[in-house]
């Protein structure tokens, strides 16, 4: 089953949090970690994380705190999930292909009969993921269209 670790799902909902703070608000850990009712150790290497990436920034001091450092309308989901993760990949056989999909990098699997199928697969939800913007994920629930 294809499903985004707790930590890209923390980054998520911090992102999307800190999305809805005014311009230039900062935001604790501690006070994201309490709204959104998720372990604030966790959160806070997230967050550093981010940082690191340079999705958030990092503000030191009594008055500090974290606040998004991009447009969520130039960030992807892709984006997200790779600097948490590392690049979304439906089998091992994808690791270490360094971009070059339709390689397969174990040996053994010369002869598999899914493996162009799984790198087509692969490609679709690579592409897909790279068009879901930031903005999406963190949109108010009321604003998405309802599915019937």
């Amino acid at each position: 089953m294809l499903a985004l670790t707790k930590k890209t799902g923390y980054a998520l909902v911090a992102m999307g949090y800190l999305a809805r703070q005014g311009e230039g608000d900062l935001a604790s850990a501690r006070q994201i970690a309490g709204e959104l009712d998720v372990p604030v150790a966790l959160l806070m290497n997230v967050l550093k994380e981010l940082a690191g990436a340079g999705y958030v920034e990092s503000v030191r001091g009594a008055r500090g705190g974290y606040r998004l450092a991009c447009d969520p309308e130039d960030v992807s989901l892709a984006d997200v999930i790779a600097a948490l993760e590392g690049p979304v990949r439906l089998s091992e056989c994808m690791v270490g292909h360094a971009g070059k999909d339709g390689e397969c990098s174990q040996s053994l699997m010369a002869s598999c009969q899914v493996g162009g199928p799984l790198h087509r697969v692969q490609r679709k939800l690579s592409d897909f993921l790279k068009r879901v913007s930031l903005a999406e994920i963190v949109k108010p629930t009321a604003d998405l269209p309802r599915w019937r």
